[in-house]
């Protein structure tokens, strides 16, 4: 397995995992399938604003048929008083979970936002999603939040919860 930043020629294999998530599960509030455009657009976008957006690769055939996962930074909410403090997404292929994709996914975000200078990264994760508040969990990430129905999906409200952890914990000297 390689980690490596996305093109947009991964955007169709980024698709083929996010689509089905977006559309069959509340793990996401997003109501619409992503199109390979648009993902395109926002590897571009993400990355020419110093962002990291990263994929999980097997290889493949150089189409995006190798992406097994892929992770993206933003910032957390916008004006500069938050540029240190990133959220993330993170999400594996279904048949490719619990083999060490997400741990190296999530090890390479945390790396490149402490390198850009963030200080906090937070994962908004639906409350009923408890595979991925445990992957948190495990990575250190705490619950510093929860949002009671944050989220609207398939006709009813869902919890928000906001995971965080600090990067520069340690660190006297960061600004």
């Amino acid at each position: 397995m390689q980690i490596r930043p996305a093109t947009a020629a991964d955007a169709r294999g980024i698709a083929a995992i996010w689509n089905p998530i977006i559309r069959d599960t509340v793990v996401t509030f997003w109501p619409t399938e992503r199109s390979e455009a648009e993902i395109a657009a926002m590897i571009d976008a993400r990355r020419r604003d110093g962002f990291a957006f990263l994929v999980a690769s097997d290889g493949g055939a150089g189409d995006g048929s190798g992406v097994t996962g892929f992770a993206c930074t933003s910032q957390f909410r916008g004006g500069a008083g938050y540029a240190r403090t990133l959220e993330h997404t993170v999400h594996v292929a279904e048949g490719q979970r619990g083999r060490g994709a997400g741990r190296a996914l999530m090890a390479a975000l945390q790396a490149h936002a402490t390198a850009a200078g963030a200080r906090l990264m937070i994962g908004a994760i639906t409350a009923e999603n408890r595979p991925s508040l445990d992957f948190h969990a495990r990575l250190g990430f705490a619950e510093w939040g929860r949002i009671p129905a944050a989220g609207w999906k398939f006709g009813r409200f869902h919890d928000l919860v906001l995971m965080g952890k600090d990067l520069g914990a340690n660190d006297a000297a960061r600004p």
